[in-house]
């Protein structure tokens, strides 16, 4: 589960990441609670007033929200961060992994 805001309005909604067992992994991964996905799953975003999307795999999308919220910003504000800092030729769904990463390594 992940708290996001919506068009950074203030409202926040719960959004369930779960999907039919079909799409996950028999494993469970340590410290997230939620088995990994075959598949990335799409995840919407609005970055600037302009929505967009970026597929990331459950674990991935589960510890940028654990960010977020240690960092007490909007899950739309840190993506737009995020956006902003990468380079030209860099999706936005692995710079976000790459963030993710180095977040985890730094601690």
């Amino acid at each position: 589960m992940c708290w996001t805001d919506t068009a950074g309005t203030g409202k926040s909604f719960r959004k369930d990441l779960q999907n039919p067992a079909k799409d996950f992994a028999s494993a469970l991964l340590p410290g997230y609670g939620c088995a990994m996905t075959a598949r990335p799953i799409k995840h919407s975003l609005t970055l600037h007033g302009h929505r967009t999307s970026v597929s990331l795999e459950t674990a991935f999308w589960e510890a940028f929200c654990e960010i977020a919220k240690a960092k007490n910003v909007a899950v739309n504000a840190l993506a737009a961060e995020i956006d902003a800092a990468r380079a030209g030729d860099e999706g936005l769904a692995s710079a976000i992994r790459v963030f993710v990463l180095r977040h985890h390594q730094a601690r």
